[in-house]
């Protein structure tokens, strides 16, 4: 089955799926009643990368993948905050925002939710749902896409295990000549017995009244030790053949016999053959894919804190009309490290 074939069945498949799944579960604020939470995350790897039988010394090495420090807390009932920093992203324009993941509240009452801040842009997908820190071989769009943006969202539990976002933001593709560029999007989360789906439609303004069209459509199946994940997103714009021409295809296949271990294979299929230049993730002319997979084990894990080590080996063939991503043509990428998480302060309300 060519990829086309592969797209239009998992395209035609999902129409029959009941849209629906938990919003964003890695990403989500810490469920904690208390005034404050406080969190440390870090990753360190020892990565090699080779191009064609030949080490890339310039991304070979150890290297210091994540520092994150994050807070979480409810003000008074019902207005909770979030803030999430990653302290080894570099800033620009001196901006402190730039390395601020997100930084919001959210006020809850009865089935509706606000938000407004620096937010996570409701994109659909799998993969682009998953914590950065635990993530190791990614697709040409989740390389390229910023993700975190400043705006509002209204969400609606529409049914016990349903929710409805729309979302208004600071366009993923502004400048630091022109800010004044938006995104829209609506989003559809839930979960529904062994089936989970994370749906949105978006609109993203990549030059002053020009917009590419997301449809992206993560599809998570659970079978006890077993987990399938599904994503296609189509991305389109104006005078551009809608589907097939420049989109993304993420499976994954993992297995975990018990909390401490967990193995995973991943294939990913980014191309963009629309002859357009709206999409500024996936460039046009790119059509790579990439296989792999790894194995992940959890020698420590208590209530405050976490130790993982992992090992993972990737494969990209095909072109990339980005040079600046990691993956392209024949590119072996391995990766062993180690990631910790820990639960540093705790403040309870009285």
């Amino acid at each position: 089955m060519n990829c086309k074939a592969f797209c239009q069945f998992l395209c035609g498949a999902a129409l029959f799926i009941n849209p629906s799944a938990p919003a964003c579960a890695e990403e989500a604020p810490q469920a904690d009643s208390g005034l404050l939470r406080l969190d440390v995350s870090a990753r360190i790897d020892w990565q090699l990368t080779r191009y064609s039988g030949h080490t890339d010394n310039s991304n070979t090495g150890f290297e210091g993948k994540y520092l994150m420090l994050r807070a979480d807390g409810e003000i008074i009932p019902g207005l909770s905050y979030s803030w999430r920093q990653r302290l080894n992203k570099m800033h620009s324009d001196g901006n402190f925002f730039d390395a601020t993941d997100w930084l919001y509240v959210n006020y809850a009452v009865d089935k509706w939710d606000f938000e407004a801040g620096k937010e996570i842009v409701a994109i659909g997908g799998w993969e682009y749902d998953r914590a950065p820190i635990n993530l190791y071989g990614t697709s040409v769009f989740w390389n390229n896409i910023p993700c975190y943006q400043l705006g509002v969202t209204a969400g609606y539990k529409v049914a016990e295990s349903d929710k409805l976002f729309a979302q208004a933001t600071q366009s993923p593709f502004f400048t630091r000549q022109n800010r004044n560029l938006y995104g829209y999007s609506l989003r559809w989360n839930g979960s529904h017995s062994f089936y989970n789906a994370i749906w949105s439609a978006n609109m993203m303004e990549y030059a002053e009244g020009k917009y590419i069209n997301y449809l992206s459509l993560g599809n998570r199946f659970d079978f006890g030790k077993w987990r399938i994940e599904a994503d296609y997103m189509n991305r389109a714009a104006a005078h551009q053949a809608f589907l097939f021409k420049d989109c993304s295809v993420i499976g994954e296949l993992s297995f975990a016999p018990n909390e401490r271990w967990r193995i995973h294979a991943k294939m990913t299929y980014d191309v963009n053959h629309s002859g357009r230049e709206a999409d500024l993730t996936v460039l046009d002319g790119t059509e790579l894919t990439m296989a792999g997979g790894g194995v992940e084990f959890y020698p420590i894990i208590k209530n405050r804190t976490s130790l993982r080590l992992h090992a993972t080996a990737y494969y990209s063939w095909g072109k990339n009309a980005n040079s600046g991503d990691v993956m392209q043509n024949k590119t072996f990428l391995g990766n062993i490290g180690i990631t910790w998480d820990m639960n540093l302060l705790n403040i309870k309300r009285k």
